[in-house]
């Protein structure tokens, strides 16, 4: 199976660059894995799509303002650090421009000294592992000082934070968003509820790993990116019923639909518990808990292209996505969605 398998032609002008007002106007393509069948809808008729006794589910991670501009403290050269995982004591694992002036040992500064820095380490990528000093508490300084860490495709400037925040979001780490969720509003959420349809969260931090291409011709040669994550007892056990009682499982995301498929065993039960996921979708892969998937229209040669393809079939995914690109749906983290039913 070759990555250029997975291409498709995409003018620029419909890589959306703006999150729409109502988050839950977008569009909504819908696409029937079993015949190809494609419907064209709005995204909050999703509730029509979800019968009493299924199960929704969310994933709750927070994005956090991982983008810091600082300067070097000895020659005032401008520094821009990513956060990419916190190790420990303040250590971070970052993504710093321009690298080659981040040496060991190199004394950084952000926002007047609010945030001072110091560079441990370089590890795997030339990522480096940053120390960070400061007086207070550290979420509330990157609150303040942070910018979000938008997709390299995005190039206005966002004016509303919370816009690259789901409504549930809860719990932060993720160094960008799970955007299949920015399309629901509460109001939305409480319909679904409403209708009988259970909503059960589990926790992945989306890493800037998402966002990076496949370099390798071959897709089994690719080395996936690894992300952390949490199902809670609680969680599991209504997942694992809706399943018992024949009732369907809809993954909000790509995130959500790679926590469950990690954290479920052979026998298709979903164990709670937390680590970390390498896992690779792609055409072949048997499906172990997810029913249908709600997710954002992807990159060409994409780990996530891929995935969409190992569950609704490559030929349908491909005529779907030729379909959006006619019909002209956004694309993207603040594009339109789809859902895999």
């Amino acid at each position: 199976m070759k990555t250029s398998d997975f291409y498709f032609e995409l003018p620029q002008e419909l890589i959306a660059q703006d999150p729409l007002e109502d988050r839950s106007s977008s569009k909504l393509m819908v696409l029937d894995r079993k015949t190809g069948k494609i419907e064209h809808r709005i995204f909050r008729d999703v509730a029509e799509y979800l019968e009493p006794g299924d199960c929704l589910v969310i994933n709750d991670t927070k994005v956090i303002p991982a983008r810091l501009i600082g300067k070097k403290e000895d020659t005032d050269a401008k520094i821009e650090v990513l956060l990419l995982k916190r190790k420990e004591n303040d250590i971070w694992e970052t993504l710093v421009k321009p690298g080659k002036k981040a040496k060991i040992g190199t004394e950084l500064v952000f926002g007047e000294g609010l945030l001072r820095a110091k560079v441990v380490d370089i590890v795997e990528e030339g990522n480096r592992l940053i120390q960070f000093f400061y007086e207070g508490i550290f979420e509330e300084i990157l609150d303040k000082l942070g910018q979000m860490p938008l997709p390299p495709y995005i190039t206005h400037q966002l004016k509303d934070k919370n816009r690259y925040q789901t409504v549930y979001a809860k719990h932060e780490g993720s160094a960008a968003a799970p955007t299949a969720g920015l399309h629901f509003t509460p109001e939305l959420l409480n319909k679904i509820k409403e209708k009988g349809v259970r909503i059960a969260h589990v926790t992945l931090h989306v890493g800037l790993g998402t966002f990076r291409p496949v370099k390798v011709e071959d897709v089994t040669k690719h080395h996936m990116h690894s992300e952390f994550y949490v199902v809670e007892e609680e969680q599991a056990a209504l997942i694992n019923e809706t399943k018992r009682s024949g009732h369907k499982v809809v993954a909000v995301g790509t995130t959500s639909c790679r926590t469950l498929e990690s954290a479920t065993d052979e026998k298709g039960i979903l164990k709670a518990g937390s680590g970390w996921t390498e896992i690779f979708i792609y055409p072949g892969y048997r499906f172990k808990m997810i029913d249908k998937l709600i997710t954002n229209f992807h990159l060409p040669e994409s780990t996530l292209l891929m995935l969409v393809s190992a569950l609704a079939g490559k030929e349908n995914i491909l005529n779907a996505y030729q379909e959006a690109v006619k019909e002209k749906y956004r694309f993207f983290s603040f594009g339109d969605a789809m859902m895999i039913k």
